[in-house]
């Protein structure tokens, strides 16, 4: 365990930090509910799980290395944040007890993990950093996929609660659009790492 901590807590660290990841939990939490955002914290936790064990397998090294593929995630990346931001700052008060409404779904959880070159330099860099802690490159992509997975999985579920919890506060249409276009400019200022480390 004593080998496994600095791990957890880099896990802990880089899934807990503000970012598009947490600010979609908490907006879904917010006009969804956590129940009903479960499938997008699945999708998302699976990203990263996937993209740490990918990485520990040598894939990201091969995808960071070729500048054509990363401009084209980032460029993909960038407009897929800012659709969901505009999507964000149009929508209204909440609608939890509505069927229209769906949130985002797992296939869109992983898929908005998966573009991401910012999240691929910080698996492969785990995967550097922690390679020690296995014999091999499975049981490494093993170990770094549970640990960011169920990192993931914390982290957002307790964006998506305070997002929740934003819900039974905020009563008044100005203040959910007020929260709606905070949380797209947030998503918004979360491509500029992606473009300028």
């Amino acid at each position: 365990m004593d080998q496994l901590l600095p791990l957890i807590l880099f896990a802990a660290v880089a899934t807990v930090t503000p970012g598009g990841a947490t600010t979609l939990a908490t907006a879904s939490g917010a006009h969804f509910g956590l129940r009903r955002s479960l499938p997008l914290i699945l999708g998302i936790a699976a990203g990263l799980a996937s993209m740490a064990a990918a990485a520990a397998l040598g894939l990201a090294g091969m995808l960071l290395a070729l500048p054509v593929l990363q401009l084209a995630m980032k460029a993909a990346g960038t407009f897929y944040l800012l659709w969901l931001a505009w999507r964000i700052a149009i929508s209204g008060p909440p609608h939890l007890d509505r069927t229209v409404a769906r949130p985002m779904s797992f296939i869109g959880g992983i898929w908005m993990l998966w573009y991401n070159p910012k999240g691929w330099a910080m698996t492969s860099g785990a995967a550097v950093s922690f390679a020690v802690l296995a014999n091999s490159p499975t049981r490494l992509a093993l170990l770094l996929g549970l640990v960011f997975g169920v990192a993931a999985l914390v982290s957002l579920v307790i964006w998506c609660i305070a997002g929740q919890a934003l819900a039974c506060i905020l009563r008044a249409p100005w203040q959910w659009r007020t929260l709606n276009v905070l949380l797209a400019i947030l998503l918004v200022l979360s491509i500029f790492p992606m473009w300028f480390p």
